[in-house]
């Protein structure tokens, strides 16, 4: 063997050596990587969790009334619960320290939304406010929303509006006495006619285009508050095409974006014909519906940088409408069934809201509603026991988070109870006794600062129309026990009032609300 060929073979021979060398510190690599990665996730310290199922996680735990089933876990596992929604990590909040961690001290954390795809396709993908990621485009149309639709002088300039509405309402109530009245029909119809006009510029509750359209939103919110296998059970998603939920969706979104692209267009057509008759003459502002003052954004095409299409005008449109007639009119129907159940509430608030007018013609107007403390008093109470969207619109972690020592990871989905924190004995005395009075001495208020009452949520993704749907309410409550006495039917006694919610997204009365009306003569 010459000493070429010796160096040769004593080279592969090293380098032979030396790959198992490496492949050997590889594996000892990977082995200690995966040790140490399995003791990080042994480590982490999820919140208290119920045994789950294989597959399903905890789903079969939600029940028909998700709010009191995750309310029940919460007390025997606490106000900060893991939960397995198929495959979507789940955060279940259900006290006020807990939702205070949520919605201020990690708001940030916590401003995104979990998306599903039920909302890609009726929310024009993501571009309304309500769900949209945050970010840029989140920020330009909630400040469009709190800046140009609802701040606090376009929701006085839509004061006619409710006061119109509110008196027409009256005139029917007296119009079928003595016989019961549905109230939950009425107030449906009244809080459709407030929010039509001030987003459409005219009413869509007449006729048979109008009743087509109630009956379109009805399924539009209906769905929005239903389950999709797709969106939690990814590889049962077939199961939505077989029971018809891909089309159903797919109809829904497509009739609803005919009807939005009709009131479009003939807000243009209206434009158009104005500027003939006006030339460049500027409208009244106060006379603009929401259509409008987003049409003006939508022409100038850019506004700080920002445009919006017509989707995003759509979804909007979408948001006021779904977001302020079934959650405004599902207050007013509580609020009534809880009167009834309640006479002496009922006289004490009826006494303050005919103490407030000189005569028995007038009715009340806005001027008069900071003065009525007890119809204030009523509605918190109300939302207390009766919030319209108990589990609130969930939220979603953007990052790893530590909250109240437990670990949360990106993207696990949060839901917070506020129907529970609501009934919390540890914030309320008598929590689930209606007492208004409890309210009379407090500066406990609903917008989003006291977390023990957070019917709207709080925070970056709290509700901006609040001050819109509180209006309405307030107004419509105050003329409605003013006017009349009220009565179950068949001398029914409110111990015996169906008390049965509804489901879906929002919650309302299963049983429509009927009461018998009488005039008063006092």
């Amino acid at each position: 063997m010459n000493m070429n060929m010796f160096i040769s073979l004593q080279w592969l021979e090293n380098c032979t050596n030396l790959s198992y060398v490496l492949a050997f510190s590889l594996l000892i690599s990977f082995l200690v990587m995966s040790l140490l990665m399995s003791k990080s996730k042994t480590k982490k310290n999820l919140p208290p969790s119920p045994p789950k199922l294989p597959f399903i996680g905890h789903m079969h735990k939600l029940g028909v009334y998700p709010h009191h089933s995750l309310h029940k876990l919460a007390q025997q596992y606490g106000p900060l619960m893991f939960l397995k929604l198929g495959s979507v990590n789940t955060l279940v909040v259900s006290s006020a320290e807990a939702a205070s961690e949520i919605m201020k001290t990690h708001d940030l954390v916590f401003c995104d939304r979990p998306k599903s795809n039920v909302n890609k396709k009726l929310l024009y993908d993501f571009k309304d406010v309500s769900v949209a990621p945050y970010g840029e485009y989140w920020r330009q149309m909630r400040s469009i929303c709190v800046l140009q639709l609802l701040s606090n002088k376009r929701v006085q300039g839509f004061r006619i509006v409710r006061e119109e509405e509110s008196a027409l309402l009256v005139k029917k109530i007296k119009e079928r006495s003595p016989e019961a009245v549905n109230l939950s029909e009425l107030f449906m119809t009244l809080t459709n006619d407030v929010v039509s006009r001030a987003a459409f510029g005219r009413k869509y509750s007449g006729g048979e285009s109008g009743e087509k359209f109630r009956k379109l939103m009805k399924e539009f919110v209906g769905i929005l508050g239903g389950f999709d296998f797709g969106t939690f059970l990814p590889s049962l998603a077939w199961i939505d095409r077989v029971s018809g939920l891909e089309a159903k969706v797919d109809r829904v979104a497509r009739e609803m974006d005919e009807f939005l692209e009709g009131v479009v267009e003939e807000h243009l057509d209206s434009h158009k014909r104005v500027k003939e008759l006006l030339g460049d003459k500027v409208e009244n502002e106060n006379r603009e519906d929401f259509v409008d003052v987003l049409l003006g954004i939508y022409k100038q095409d850019m506004v700080d940088g920002f445009s919006i299409d017509r989707d995003g005008i759509k979804a909007l449109i979408v948001d006021i409408f779904a977001g302020g007639t079934d959650t405004t009119y599902t207050v007013l129907e509580w609020a009534m069934t809880e009167l009834l159940r309640h006479p002496g509430a009922m006289k004490k608030l009826q006494n303050e809201a005919r103490g407030i007018t000189k005569s028995k013609n007038e009715i009340v107007c806005e001027d008069d509603l900071d003065k009525m403390h007890y119809l204030k008093a009523v509605i918190k109470e109300t939302l207390r026991l009766h919030p319209p969207i108990p589990l609130l619109v969930p939220r979603q972690a953007r990052e790893d988070v530590v909250v109240m020592g437990y670990d949360v990871g990106a993207g696990t989905m949060v839901i917070t109870n506020g129907w529970a924190i609501g009934r919390d004995p540890e914030i309320w005395d008598d929590a689930e006794e209606f007492k208004p009075e409890r309210f009379l001495n407090s500066s406990i208020d609903f917008k989003g600062h006291d977390f023990g009452l957070i019917p709207f949520g709080s925070g970056r993704r709290g509700c901006p129309g609040i001050s819109f749907a509180m209006a309405t309410n307030e107004l419509v409550l105050a003329n409605v026990v003013r006017e009349f006495d009220w009565e179950l039917p068949n001398g029914a006694k409110g111990d015996h009032l169906d008390m049965t919610e509804c489901t879906g997204l929002t919650i309302h009365r299963k049983v429509p609300l009927f009461a018998v009306a009488t005039s008063n003569t006092s």
